[in-house]
This record gives C-alpha cells, structure tokens and sequence, in this order.
C-alpha cells in the first residue's frame, strides 16, 4: 500500500512539474517575434544602488510612456535617490519630475532585445543636510542615455541602462551661486558595469 501511494505522489510530483516547466516554456517563447505599436504602454522601474566604500546611494526611478508608433515613446518620470557620505556625514536627497522621449533603433534575439536611445529634461527639488545645518536647492537636468529591454514574456522585459552619453545639470541654491555642468561621455562603453542601473518594464 505504501508503495503505490509513494507511486502515486510521484507521478502527481512529475506531472506538477512538468506542467510548471512547460508554462515557464510557455511564457518564454511568447517573447519571440514581440513588436510594439502604436498606442502601446508601458510601466517601467529602475533602480541603482551603490554601497560599501566611501559613499551610500540608492535611487529608484518610475516611468510611464506611450507608444507612438513602433519605434518612438513619449513619457513622464518620477525620480528619488539618497546619498550619504560617510567620512563627512553628509546625505543628499534629490527628488524629481520630467519628461522623456525613446527611440528603439536595434532588435535582435527574434527581436526579444531591443536597444533604444533616450533623451530626458527634469526638474529637481535638493537637500543636502551638513549636520547641524542644512541646504536646498533646486535643479534643472537634462540627459541622453543609452539601454535596452530584453522581453522575458510578451509583457514583461528586463531594462539595463548601459551609459550617459551626455548630461547638463543646473542648480541654484537658496543660499549661494547657481553652478551649471555639462558632461559629454565619449567611451560610451569602456565599462558599461561601472552603472549598474537596471529595472523591469510591464508593456500593456
């Protein structure tokens, strides 16, 4: 008796799993061929996170963007990051809103990867907290970035953003000079793990 019970949970333990896999495969092979259009969306989350060493820095990036047509996405952002300075003990928060526009200008992998160019313009709220006093200031950015989607599932896809290719930041401060920055990267790809930002995109 033990023996055909034993027999029989086994048979529903590989059958379980053989349906799992076969969903798993599924989903994966509904990636292939996937193609946006117009009146697409999606949501989009990306998230960088640096510590140990001199510094701490976590930042967390929402999007929302629409689809145009196949190749062209027009959205909103959210964007909030920490950073704390542990030998002076100084922590900057940055919260912002913006806009942006992507171009999709490479598929590859049965076009489950897509590699797009993305241009942003921001307006930023700062605080930088020197204990025991404190500074805030407000910021103008606008940026052109280089990353790529790589769909898991006809809807969900992974997103790395792989280099800034050019950056401008503006800031005038409640008490002092404003300071502009401009900063153009040339050797887009010399070490593209040195920005390890990534995230996820849900496209509905």
């Amino acid at each position: 008796m033990k023996t055909k019970i034993t027999a029989i949970l086994a048979f529903f333990a590989f059958s379980f799993t053989n349906a799992q896999q076969a969903q798993v495969d599924q989903e994966l092979n509904s990636a292939k061929g996937i193609q946006f259009k117009k009146g697409d969306m999606f949501i989009e989350g990306s998230v960088k996170i640096s510590t140990g060493g001199e510094k701490d820095y976590y930042g967390f990036s929402p999007k929302f963007g629409y689809l145009l047509n196949e190749k062209i996405a027009i959205g909103g952002k959210l964007n909030y990051s920490s950073e704390k300075v542990e030998a002076t003990n100084v922590k900057t928060n940055i919260f912002g809103v913006g806009a942006f526009a992507r171009y999709y200008f490479l598929e590859l992998d049965k076009k489950r990867f897509k590699a797009f160019a993305e241009a942003g313009l921001g307006y930023g709220s700062n605080k930088i907290e020197t204990p025991p006093n404190s500074d805030t200031s407000n910021s103008v950015t606008a940026d052109i970035t280089v990353g790529l989607n790589y769909f898991v599932t006809k809807n969900i896809a992974v997103t790395f953003t792989l280099a800034n290719v050019l950056s401008y930041n503006s800031v005038s401060p409640e008490n002092g000079s404003s300071s502009d920055t401009f900063n153009l990267n040339i050797n887009l790809f010399e070490n593209i793990f040195d920005q390890p930002q990534f995230g996820l995109l849900y496209k509905f």
